[in-house]
C-alpha cells in the first residue's frame, strides 16, 4: 500500500531539523541514514516533506562466508548512461551503488536509477505467457505461446502479405537485440520496422544529418562543462535527464557561462537560468530567425567558418529578413530586445551549445525545426570543436543505439537505406543469398519502400484498403517494450486494436496495449526479463557504447529478447539463415556475437570498431577515463587513448584500434585521433557552386580542401590503393564484381579503404559542406508553419501547413484538418494550449516506474498544470479534480489540477507517462492479476490530436489544444 502523501507538498515548508544546523557535519551515508531518503533519490528533498516518504530498506544480508560479487550494468531509463553496480549474492541482487567510477555518473543517480533494482525484484512485473481468451487472461507455456503465435503469423502471410505484419521494436532493447529484431522485420519480408525514435527524435535524425552528415549529438554530456553559453530550447533536463544536470551546472559555475532556457513552461531546468525566455509553444523556427534577424543585422556570424564550411547561407538571409523584430514578437510572444540579447551571446560568448529533447522534434514542422537550430550553429560556427555543437538530449536508455541499428522504417542497420545496394550490402554481412532476401517480399517496390511509421500503424489498420500502399491492411502487431500510451490519438489506438487478428505484447511489465481495447481474443502477452537479467551493449545519447553484465539470471518464466526472437525465427522457418554466424547454446544466442556481426557491417556509421572485448576493457577500467575529455591516458594498457565507450564513429576493425570520436566534425585533431570534417554525402557540386569544403581540413590531412567520399577508384585517383592489403584488395574485388572502382568506404567489407584514408590523414566520408538549403527536403530552407490545431488561427493565412499528401504508405490530411480547425471555429472551443513533457520520478509510458513502489509513491495522481488566471475563470482550484476535453472526436480525460504560475495563461501542460484509466474508467481489472501498476491515470495522449511531420510522420503532441472544466 502506498503511503498516501497530502494535497500539493512540494508547498510544504517541512525540513528535517539537522538540516538547519549549521555546525552539523555529515558525509553522503550519514546523512542518507538520518534523512531516511534511499540513496541517489536527494531530487526529492525539493519536492516532498520527508515524513511522507517511507524509509527505503536494503536487501538482504549475504549469508554467512558467501561471496558477494559486483557487476556493472546500465540504468535503463534515460540515455545519460548511467552505470549501476550491483551486489549479487547467490544469484540475488542485494544491494546497489550507482558507480562512483563512471565518467558519465560519478556516483550519482536520479530518483529512478536508484530505485532500479526494484524492477528485478519483480512485485509487479508478469511472471509467465499469458493469453487472452474470452476476455479472460489465461497462462499458458512458451511452447504454446510460440506455436500459436508462429502458426497465426504463418497464417496472415499467406492470406495478406508479410507487410501486413508490424514489428514495433524498442528503446529497451540492447544494441543487439535492436539490431535482431530489425533483422527479423527483414527476414520475415517487411520494412514496417520502427521504435519510440519515430515519437521522440525522428525529426533529429532526418533534420540534423540533412544538414551536415550524422544525425545525432554532436558533443557529449561531459563536454558542456566547456560551453560558454548554453542554450537549452526544447528540453527539460533538470527531470528528464537529472544526472545530465550536474555536468551542466557545474559547467555554468566553472566557465561563468550564460544559461538560457527558452521555453512556454518554466520548468526546474528554467530555475537554473541566467535568462529565462518564455515563448508560445510551436514557433521554434521564428523565434531562431527572430535570433538570426539580429545576428546578420549586426554583423555577428563567423563569416570564415561559413565561407569554407556551409552551403546556402546566402538564401537563409533572404528567408530571416522576413523576421524582423515586430514580426517575431507577434508570432512567438518574445520581445526583441530579450533575443537580441540571446542572440548576441551565442554569437559572441564562444564556444555556444544548443540542447533540445522532445520540445523541438514533436511537432508537424519538427524536422524544420531541427534544421533551423543547426542553421543558428552553422552562422555561429557554433559546431566541431568543444563545448559547441548540437547536445541533443535523446529520451530512453537506448533509443540512440536502436535508432543506429535500423529500428526505423526507412533503413536497415546503421542508416544504409533500403537501395539495392543496401541489402545487397547487409545480405553479404549476413551470408546470405539476395535473390532469396528478395523473395521474401511482396514485390522489389516493397523491398526498397519506406514502411509504415508507428504513429499511424492504427490508420494502416482501418483505412480503407485502397489507401494504404501495400497488399493489404496491418493484421497483426507484435510489440517488444514499445508503450501503447505513448501514441497520440489513443482512441483511434484502441479501435486499431480491435482491428487486428493478432496483437503480441512482448515486455516485462503488461503495458497499456493490454488493456486498451474491448478486444476478447488474439491478444499474447509474453514476460521479458529487463536488461539487467541479460548482457550486451547500449549507446548513450552522446554515442557512447557500454557494455551491461548480466546481474542476475531471469526472474520468473521470463525470457531475454534475444532467446524470444530466436524462437520466433525458428518456428518462421528461418533461424539457421539468420543465425548463421551467431553462436547459439540452449536456444539463446550470444550476445558477443551479434556485435560482432555489427562491427562486420557498420562501416557507414562506424560501429564497426567497438568489439565487445574493447567494451568490457572500458567498463572494467571506468575510472581511468577523464571526467571532461572522456579519454584514458595513453599509457593505460588495453584502452590508451581511448575515448570513454568508443563514441562512434570508431573507424576501422577493432584491430585498429581506433579511439572513437568524441566531437564530431572536429577538424583540429587527426582522423586517427578522433577528428573529422563534414560528411560529402550531398555530392560535390550543385547549381555551379562547390558541395566541398574550401580550404578547411582535418589536422594532417594531406588533401589540403575539400573531398568526396573514398571508394576505391578514389584511391587509385590518389595513388593510394597500393596500400591495400592482399586480403584487403581480395575482399573489395569480390565485393565490387565487375565494377570494383565503385566499392565504397562503407561497403567495403574489410575496412581497407578506411583504414588506407585514415593512414593519409583523410575522414572515409569525405570533407564537404554543411547545408543550409537542404533541397531533398519539402521545406529547404526552415518556414515558420502554424500547428494543426492552433490557438492563432489569424497566423494560418500566412503560415499554413504543407498541402495533404500520401507519406509512408497513408495519407496526410494535415492542411485539412487545420482548414477545418479554423472553418469551425475549434480554438474559440478549445482555447487553451496542451502540452505534455516528463517528470523526474518516471520514464516514457510509465509501466515499469509506476510499478516501482518507491517511485509510485512520490507521484499518485495524473495531473494538469493550468494558469491562476485560467483556473479561476472556470472555478477550478488546486489540487481539485477537472475533465480535461480534447479537441477531436469528443475526447476526454479526467485529472487533478495543479494551479501554478509556471504555465503562462492560456497554456496547459500534463505529464506523459500515464495509462490505465480511459475517458474517465478505470481499467484496472483488465490488468493480469498482481501485474498492474501501482498509480494508475489518464493518458494525456487519449486527447492529443492529429498532426505529423512531412519528413518523418513525427506526431504534434507539443502543441494541440483543450479546455478544462471543473468535474
Amino acid at each position: 500500500m502506498l503511503i498516501k502523501r497530502s494535497e500539493r507538498p512540494f508547498r510544504s515548508s517541512r525540513r528535517p531539523a539537522f538540516l538547519d544546523d549549521a555546525n552539523s557535519r555529515l558525509d553522503r551515508r550519514a546523512f542518507l541514514r538520518r534523512s531516511g531518503l534511499v540513496a541517489g533519490s536527494l531530487t526529492a528533498l525539493g519536492t516532498l516533506p520527508l515524513g511522507a516518504v517511507r524509509e527505503a530498506k536494503a536487501g538482504p544480508p549475504p549469508a554467512m562466508g558467501a561471496e558477494v560479487v559486483l557487476r556493472k550494468n546500465i540504468c535503463t531509463h534515460c540515455s545519460v548512461g548511467c552505470t549501476v553496480t550491483a551486489e549479487v549474492s547467490n544469484g540475488i541482487w542485494i544491494g546497489q551503488e550507482p558507480s562512483w567510477d563512471s565518467p558519465i555518473n560519478r556516483g550519482s543517480h536520479c530518483a529512478k536509477g536508484a530505485s532500479v533494482r526494484e524492477l528485478v525484484h519483480g512485485d509487479r512485473r508478469l511472471k509467465y505467457p499469458m493469453k487472452l481468451v474470452n476476455g479472460d487472461l489465461t497462462r499458458i507455456s512458451w511452447d504454446t505461446a510460440v506455436n500459436e503465435i508462429g502458426d497465426k503469423l504463418l497464417e496472415i502471410r499467406q492470406k495478406s502479405g508479410p507487410e501486413s505484419v508490424y514489428w514495433l521494436g524498442s528503446a529497451k532493447f540492447s544494441n543487439e537485440g535492436a539490431y535482431l529484431n530489425r533483422k527479423l522485420a527483414a527476414f520475415w519480408g517487411t520494412n514496417n520496422s520502427d521504435h519510440q525514435a519515430r515519437i521522440c527524435h525522428s525529426t533529429t535524425v532526418a533534420g540534423v544529418a540533412n544538414t551536415w552528415g550524422y544525425g545525432a549529438m554532436t558533443n557529449s554530456y561531459n563536454d558542456i562543462r566547456n560551453s560558454k553559453t548554453l542554450i537549452i530550447m526544447g528540453g527539460n533536463p533538470a527531470e528528464a535527464h537529472p544526472v545530465s544536470l550536474q555536468h551542466l551546472l557545474e559547467g555554468k559555475e566553472l566557465q561563468r557561462a550564460n544559461f538560457i532556457v527558452i521555453d512556454p513552461r518554466f520548468t526546474r531546468t528554467a530555475a537554473h537560468a541566467t535568462e529565462y525566455v518564455r515563448v508560445r509553444g510551436g514557433t521554434h523556427i521564428a523565434t531562431i530567425y527572430g535570433m538570426l534577424w539580429h545576428i546578420f543585422q549586426n554583423g555577428w556570424e563567423d563569416k570564415e567558418f561559413i565561407r569554407q564550411r556551409v552551403y546556402g547561407m546566402d538564401e537563409v538571409r533572404k528567408e530571416v529578413d522576413k523576421w524582423n523584430p515586430e514580426e517575431v514578437e507577434r508570432v512567438t510572444g518574445v520581445p526583441g530586445a530579450q533575443l537580441k540579447r540571446v542572440a548576441e551571446m551565442l554569437a559572441k560568448d564562444k564556444p555556444a551549445t544548443l540542447i533540445w529533447a522532445m520540445g523541438q522534434t514533436q511537432f508537424s514542422v519538427g524536422t524544420a525545426n531541427v534544421r533551423a537550430s543547426c542553421i543558428a550553429l552553422l552562422a555561429t560556427g557554433n559546431v566541431g570543436s568543444l563545448g559547441s555543437g548540437a547536445n541533443i538530449f535523446r529520451g530512453h536508455c537506448n533509443v540512440q543505439g536502436a535508432t543506429d541499428l535500423g529500428l526505423d522504417i526507412v533503413t536497415l542497420p546503421l542508416y544504409y537505406g533500403l537501395a539495392e545496394g543496401a541489402w545487397k550490402h547487409w545480405c553479404r554481412v549476413w551470408e546470405v543469398d539476395y535473390d532469396w532476401m528478395l523473395s521474401r517480399f511482396d514485390s522489389k517496390q516493397m523491398m526498397e519502400t519506406p514502411g509504415i511509421p508507428s504513429t499511424r500503424w492504427f490508420d494502416a489498420a482501418m483505412l480503407p484498403k485502397d489507401q494504404v500502399s501495400q497488399k493489404d491492411n496491418l493484421k497483426a502487431m507484435m510489440v517488444f517494450g514499445h508503450g501503447g500510451n505513448t501514441i497520440t490519438r489513443m482512441p483511434q489506438a484502441a479501435k486499431g486494436i480491435e482491428a487486428l487478428e493478432l496483437l503480441v505484447v512482448a515486455d516485462p511489465h503488461p503495458s497499456t496495449w493490454a488493456v486498451l481495447s474491448e478486444r476478447k481474443n488474439g491478444i499474447y502477452l509474453l514476460p521479458i526479463c529487463t536488461q539487467f537479467e541479460t548482457s550486451g551493449s547500449r549507446t548513450a545519447s552522446n554515442r557512447s557504447l557500454q557494455w551491461g553484465q548480466q546481474i542476475v539470471k531471469p526472474i520468473f518464466e521470463s525470457k531475454d529478447d534475444y532467446e524470444v526472437m530466436y524462437l520466433l525465427a525458428k518456428k518462421l522457418g528461418f533461424a539457421d539463415r539468420m543465425f548463421k554466424n551467431i553462436k547459439v547454446e540452449n536456444s539463446h544466442p550470444s550476445a558477443e556475437d551479434i556485435l560482432r556481426e555489427i562491427n562486420r557491417g557498420g562501416w557507414s556509421t562506424g560501429y564497426c570498431g567497438q568489439s565487445p572485448e574493447r567494451l568490457q576493457a572500458h567498463m572494467a577500467n571506468q575510472a581511468k577515463f577523464d571526467l571532461i575529455t572522456l579519454r584514458a591516458p595513453k599509457d593505460v594498457p588495453g584502452i590508451g587513448g581511448d575515448y570513454y565507450g568508443l563514441p562512434w564513429p570508431c573507424w576501422g576493425t577493432p584491430e585498429y584500434r581506433h579511439p572513437g570520436t568524441h566531437t564530431l566534425y572536429n577538424t583540429n585533431l587527426h582522423v586517427k585521433d578522433g577528428g573529422g570534417t563534414f560528411r560529402a554525402r550531398f555530392g560535390v557540386e550543385r547549381n555551379g557552386a562547390t558541395l566541398l569544403a574550401e580550404g578547411s581540413y582535418s589536422q594532417g590531412s594531406e588533401i589540403k580542401d575539400g573531398y568526396p567520399e573514398f571508394t576505391l577508384g578514389v584511391l587509385k585517383k590518389l595513388g593510394w590503393d597500393t596500400d591495400l592489403t592482399p586480403a584487403e584488395l581480395g575482399s573489395i574485388q569480390k565485393v565490387g564484381g565487375n565494377t570494383p572502382d565503385t566499392v565504397s568506404w562503407s561497403t567495403d567489407l574489410s575496412g581497407g579503404i578506411q583504414r588506407v584514408a585514415l593512414e593519409h590523414g583523410c575522414i572515409p566520408f569525405g570533407n564537404g559542406k554543411a547545408r543550409a538549403v537542404a533541397w531533398n527536403l519539402p521545406d529547404p530552407i526552415p518556414v515558420h508553419r502554424e500547428p494543426i490545431y492552433t490557438p492563432r488561427p489569424d497566423l494560418v493565412a500566412k503560415y499554413p501547413t504543407l498541402p495533404d499528401a500520401r507519406q509512408f504508405r497513408v495519407p496526410n490530411f494535415g492542411f485539412t484538418v487545420q482548414k477545418a480547425a479554423v472553418d469551425k471555429g475549434i480554438a474559440k472551443e478549445f482555447p487553451l494550449i496542451l502540452s505534455s513533457g516528463r517528470l523526474v520520478e518516471f520514464e516514457g509510458g510509465g509501466e515499469e516506474t509506476r510499478s516501482n513502489k518507491w517511485l509510485a509513491e512520490l507521484q499518485q495522481d495524473m495531473f494538469i498544470e493550468i494558469n491562476p488566471a485560467d483556473a479561476m475563470a472556470r472555478g477550478i482550484t488546486d489540487g481539485s479534480w477537472v475533465w480535461v476535453t480534447g479537441a477531436e472526436g469528443g475526447s476526454k480525460a479526467r485529472m487533478k489540477a495543479q494551479v501554478t504560475e509556471r504555465i503562462g495563461k492560456g497554456v496547459t501542460w500534463c505529464p506523459f507517462h500515464f495509462a490505465g484509466w480511459f475517458q474517465g474508467v478505470d481499467q484496472r481489472g483488465k490488468y493480469p492479476k498482481g501485474a498492474d501498476p501501482i498509480v494508475l491515470g489518464e493518458s494525456v495522449n487519449i486527447l492529443t490530436t492529429y498532426g505529423f511531420d512531412p519528413v518523418t510522420n513525427m506526431q504534434e503532441p507539443k502543441v494541440t489544444l483543450c479546455q478544462i472544466k471543473a468535474a
